[in-house]
């Protein structure tokens, strides 16, 4: 393995310069830094995480807390690409990626001891209970924490905006002449509240008026709960003209509802998911759905909490909410003129 000492053979200069110049110093000149890298590449030189950690009490490792109810794990299509994007950021800002579990060597631990004993510097939090007394310990420990989409007081978030979504979608809706719309949510979340914030508000804004009998709570990743409500809301005597789901996958099982009914989509129910996953794009007919930004939700989780672990007590907590775009398929048919 190349050493720092070999390094500095190589460019005829001190260690001391060598580990300055790796280490961004900028007490040395740009000549000097780039053949000292350059060098270092070219002798394939990989820095020691011990010694590294020693020196600036840094591991460069970032925990990763996802605790998916749905039992999909990475294989789940929306949160698979966040966390797809927050490793290329990490890797991008010289930082590893460790998943926190409540198990060490098959024992059982809190997420904060696992935390500690992987000695990670910080942690994004995603899709998990947080109002478990687990995620509450860590969020309190003072370990540097980003959350996805939940926002506690002494901690940086990045939300997806999730009000916006559902409200474009209903009023996309009720533009094309539907009224009588839908709104199959999943479990009870900040993330439902707001969307169901939104769903109501485009009925405000438009001057129309929600029908609570077509809310129907379903789950989020769940196609037979959403099959079920669809079967309910199709049984009504004056059924909905179009059906919001609450995510792209969970959209399978009202597709497969409203086919079994013998109605068509979008001729006789129109249908809009939630996400913008890929699977939106292969179903027939295409899926209009709202596109989550989740690169840009997974990049900067990662970028406030790098901020936060190296400046310390010197980074101000963020507030960021990214905004996402609407996907326009075949799901939806124009009401007023019959047209899709």
């Amino acid at each position: 393995m190349t050493t720092i000492k070999e390094i500095s053979n190589a460019c005829g200069v001190s260690p001391a310069t060598v580990s300055k110049a790796l280490n961004g110093y900028t007490d040395i000149s740009p000549k000097t830094t780039e053949l000292i890298r350059q060098t270092a590449d070219d002798m394939d030189y990989k820095p020691d995480a011990a010694a590294r950690l020693l020196k600036t009490n840094i591991s460069h490792d970032i925990g990763v807390l996802f605790v998916d109810e749905s039992h999909c794990g990475l294989t789940h299509e929306y949160f698979s690409q966040i966390l797809n994007s927050m490793k290329e950021e990490a890797e991008s800002l010289g930082y590893d990626i460790t998943f926190i579990s409540q198990y060490i060597n098959g024992k059982s631990v809190s997420f904060l001891e696992h935390c500690r004993y992987h000695r990670c510097d910080g942690v994004v939090i995603a899709c998990v209970n947080f109002e478990a007394d687990g995620v509450k310990e860590l969020v309190k420990s003072g370990v540097p924490v980003v959350t996805i989409d939940y926002s506690f007081d002494n901690t940086s978030s990045v939300m997806s905006d999730n009000e916006e979504g559902a409200y474009n979608l209903a009023s996309y809706l009720m533009e094309l002449g539907h009224s009588r719309i839908a709104f199959i949510y999943g479990e009870s979340s900040p993330v439902t509240e707001k969307r169901l914030n939104g769903y109501r508000r485009a009925f405000i804004d438009h001057g129309l008026k929600a029908r609570e009998e077509y809310i129907i709570q379903g789950r989020y990743h769940d196609p037979e709960s959403s099959r079920g409500a669809t079967a309910e809301l199709l049984a009504m005597t004056e059924p909905p003209t179009a059906i919001m789901y609450p995510d792209d996958y969970s959209s399978i099982g009202g597709y497969n509802e409203i086919r079994n009914e013998g109605l068509r989509i979008p001729e006789d129910v129109s249908v809009t998911g939630y996400d913008g996953i890929s699977l939106s794009e292969v179903v027939q007919p295409q899926l209009t759905t709202w596109h989550q930004n989740t690169d840009e939700i997974g990049r900067e989780s990662v970028r406030i909490l790098v901020e936060s672990i190296e400046k310390g007590e010197k980074c101000s907590y963020e507030r960021i909410k990214v905004s996402g775009n609407m996907y326009s398929g075949c799901s939806v048919k124009d009401h007023w003129s019959g047209k899709k």
